[in-house]
């Protein structure tokens, strides 16, 4: 992983692949996640929610959003949010190992900060895939989905938040 990951310091390949990540977490915030909280009466999504949830919590979420909600975090929000995790994980691995290029730090132990972004985007998939199978199988979801879910939201959040302390 390090070696593939030293092949592709090009700084206009960095540069690119962090344009482009923050593009779609734009849209994201601008678009799709606001137009779920149209349904949402207020309630914060699964995504946003740093510091967890439970299940009555997730019950009470897609019951308030009802089947046009689901609906749209289902066929907008989740398709957008499937592609950001890659982008987001790779570009901010590589503005790292970037970095640390420039700064002769590559081959230091703490190279291992670059793995941090590509977890918290691999736990981001997780938590996709968990709110998936809740939404498609809504109303019949089981509180440890839900648990299993919200430990890969937290994990995420913990990751993504080390990363951007770091």
């Amino acid at each position: 992983m390090r070696d593939l990951i030293k092949k592709n310091l090009d700084g206009k390949k960095v540069l690119f692949l962090f344009i482009v990540a923050n593009i779609i977490y734009t849209i994201m915030l601008t678009i799709t996640i606001p137009e779920v909280m149209n349904y949402s009466g207020g309630m914060k999504l699964l995504d946003m929610m740093p510091t967890g949830y439970n299940a009555e919590y997730v019950n009470k979420l897609l019951i308030t959003l009802g089947e046009q909600g689901i609906h749209v975090y289902l066929y907008h929000q989740i398709p957008v949010d499937m592609i950001y995790p890659l982008l987001f994980g790779v570009s901010n691995c590589l503005v790292i190992a970037y970095f640390l290029n420039k700064l002769g730090k590559l081959d230091s132990p703490i190279f291992f900060l670059c793995y941090l972004p590509l977890l918290a985007g691999l736990f981001d998939y997780h938590e996709n895939i968990g709110i998936i199978t809740m939404l498609r199988t809504f109303p019949d979801n089981s509180s440890l989905l839900s648990t299993i879910t919200n430990v890969f939201s937290v994990l995420k959040s913990i990751f993504t938040t080390v990363f951007f302390t770091s």
